[in-house]
C-alpha cells in the first residue's frame, strides 16, 4: 500500500512519519502540509517527496494517513475517499456532526477502508483486554478518568501551541479517548448530561444502551502532579481496571495501520472506522449541548 501523509504538526512529525517510514506493509510516498516549508523539512527527513499539491499526492497513492486539526481534517477526508483512497484518520473525526457525517458518507459511497487511531483502542494490552470485558458483559456501571496537563502551568507539552486544543478543551480532545473506551464495553450511549468543572475540565454523566451508566472526568489544564489516565468497570464480574499504558503511541499507530491494511484487503469494516468516529462526535455534541442547556441531552 502506497501511503501519503496529510499534516506537519508535532503530532505529525513525532508519530505519524516515523510510523509511516518503518512500518514493513507500506510504502510511504509523500507529505503534503498547508505549510510548504515544513513540508518540505519532515518529507526530506524521511527520504520522500513533498507535494506542494494535495491533489497530486492523492493520485500518487492508495491510502492516507491525516494528522490535521479535526477542523480541517473532514473536507480533505472526503476529497481523498473520492480519490480512492483509504483512510488513517486521527480524533475527533470533526468538529461539528454535519462534518463527520458528511465524511462517513464519503468513506460508504467510495468504498474505502478507515480506521480512526483512538490510542488506546491499538494499545498491546488495552486493545485485548477491552475485547475481554465486552465479551464478559454484565457490567453496571463504568468510569474513565482522561486529565491531562497540556495547558497547566509547568507544563511543557508540545502541543500547548494548538490552538484547536486550545478552544475546543478536554471534551473534544480527550472526550472521544475515553468514549472509545467505553462505547465497546457498556454500549452505545443513549443519554449525556455534562457539567463545567474548573477551567476546561467538564465532567460526563452517560446513561448506555442495556441500562448500564458511566462517569467521564476530561481535562487539558489538571495540575501536572494530578495528571493520569484511567478506566473503571463494576458489575457481576467485579471490579476491573484497564491496564496502564506502557508504550507511546507509536507502537500503537503500527498497530492502526495493520488494522487499516486489513480492512482494505477483507474490505470488513474496522471497529474503529469513521461511522464509529461519526458516532464519537454525536455523542460530544450532545455534551457541548449539555453544557450550554444545564439539563440531560438525548443522544440516540
Amino acid at each position: 500500500m502506497r501511503i501519503g501523509l496529510l499534516g506537519t504538526g508535532p503530532w505529525a512529525e513525532r508519530v505519524h512519519a516515523p510510523v509511516l517510514a518503518e512500518h514493513p506493509g507500506i510504502e510511504f510516498v509523500g507529505v503534503w502540509g498547508r505549510r510548504p516549508a515544513a513540508a518540505e523539512s519532515l518529507a526530506e527527513a524521511h527520504g520522500v517527496h513533498a507535494y506542494p499539491d494535495v491533489d497530486a499526492l492523492l493520485a500518487d497513492v492508495d491510502a492516507v494517513s491525516i494528522a490535521l486539526p479535526p477542523g480541517v481534517q473532514p473536507d480533505l477526508a472526503v476529497r481523498a475517499a473520492e480519490a480512492g483512497c483509504h483512510l488513517l484518520l486521527d480524533k475527533p473525526v470533526a468538529l461539528t456532526v454535519p462534518d463527520a457525517r458528511r465524511l462517513a458518507a464519503a468513506v460508504a459511497r467510495h468504498e474505502v477502508a478507515s480506521v480512526v487511531f483512538f490510542t488506546v483502542r491499538f494499545g498491546g494490552e488495552q486493545g485485548p483486554w477491552l475485547e475481554k470485558q465486552a465479551a464478559v458483559g454484565g457490567w453496571f456501571t463504568g468510569r474513565s478518568d482522561w486529565l491531562g496537563s497540556v495547558f497547566a502551568p509547568g507544563s511543557s507539552s508540545p502541543y500547548a501551541a494548538s490552538p484547536w486544543r486550545e478552544e475546543k478543551g478536554a471534551l473534544w480532545d480527550v472526550g472521544p479517548h475515553a468514549l472509545s473506551v467505553l462505547l465497546p464495553v457498556l454500549g452505545d450511549a443513549t443519554l449525556v448530561t455534562a457539567a463545567a468543572g474548573p477551567r476546561d475540565t467538564v465532567h460526563l454523566v452517560l446513561r448506555h444502551e442495556g441500562g448500564a451508566s458511566s462517569t467521564l472526568a476530561l481535562s487539558l489544564t489538571a495540575p501536572v502532579e494530578a495528571g493520569g489516565t484511567g478506566m473503571e468497570l463494576r458489575g457481576s464480574a467485579g471490579v476491573v481496571h484497564l491496564p496502564e499504558r506502557g508504550e507511546g503511541p507509536v507502537r500503537a499507530l503500527h498497530r492502526a495501520v495493520d488494522a487499516l491494511l486489513d480492512s482494505a484487503r477483507t474490505g470488513m469494516p474496522h471497529p474503529c472506522d469513521a461511522a464509529f468516529g461519526l458516532r464519537v462526535v454525536e455523542i460530544l455534541a450532545g455534551a457541548e449541548q449539555s453544557l450550554a442547556t444545564g439539563g440531560p441531552v438525548d443522544v440516540r
